[in-house]
């Protein structure tokens, strides 16, 4: 099912193709066969490098309950006191379970996008998807994904771009 009418789309990559839409993007989501619920399955299915897929990592901050977006390189580990240190608030951060993460942005783990949430979270954005001139990100379905390049991705959330993962030595 390479590409699809936008109203065969699930609800939440509708969500996102509107978003995409209203901002002048070029690439409407597409859905994959399979599940792309990893960024090394989306990898596959795409025929591109792990580092390409924009992961989006969901954090609850303990101060008060805000979800925190980190969107990070396939190929990378969050820093979870990178983070800490730029979100304010005491900064401490706990793991977002199944249901925070629905409630909270309105998509499924394994299809959070990075834009179109429910409620918008804290959202950062790790410098090393800087890399590649092309990345990919989930459309709010497992197997949704939409193209972008990291500028579009710095326009389309209005994050700020940091350091936010750990030494690829070290990981």
């Amino acid at each position: 099912m390479g590409s699809a009418e936008p109203v065969s789309l699930p609800e939440g990559v509708q969500r996102v193709a509107r978003l995409l839409q209203q901002q002048g993007h070029p690439h409407a989501p597409r859905m994959l066969d399979d599940a792309a619920r990893t960024a090394q399955q989306a990898a596959d299915a795409l025929g591109v490098a792990i580092g390409q897929i924009a992961k989006s990592i969901i954090f609850r901050r303990k101060a008060d309950d805000a979800a925190v977006l980190v969107v990070t390189s396939g190929d990378r580990r969050v820093d979870e006191k990178k983070v800490e240190a730029l979100v304010g608030l005491g900064g401490r951060l706990g793991r977002a379970d199944a249901e925070f993460v629905k409630a909270c942005t309105g998509y499924s783990i394994g299809g959070v996008p990075p834009v179109a949430h429910t409620r918008p979270p804290v959202t950062l954005i790790d410098r090393e998807l800087f890399r590649f001139g092309e990345i990919w990100a989930a459309a709010g379905h497992p197997h949704g994904v939409f193209r972008l390049r990291p500028q579009d991705l710095e326009r389309l959330t209005g994050a700020p771009v940091a350091d936010l993962v750990q030494d690829p030595a070290a990981a």
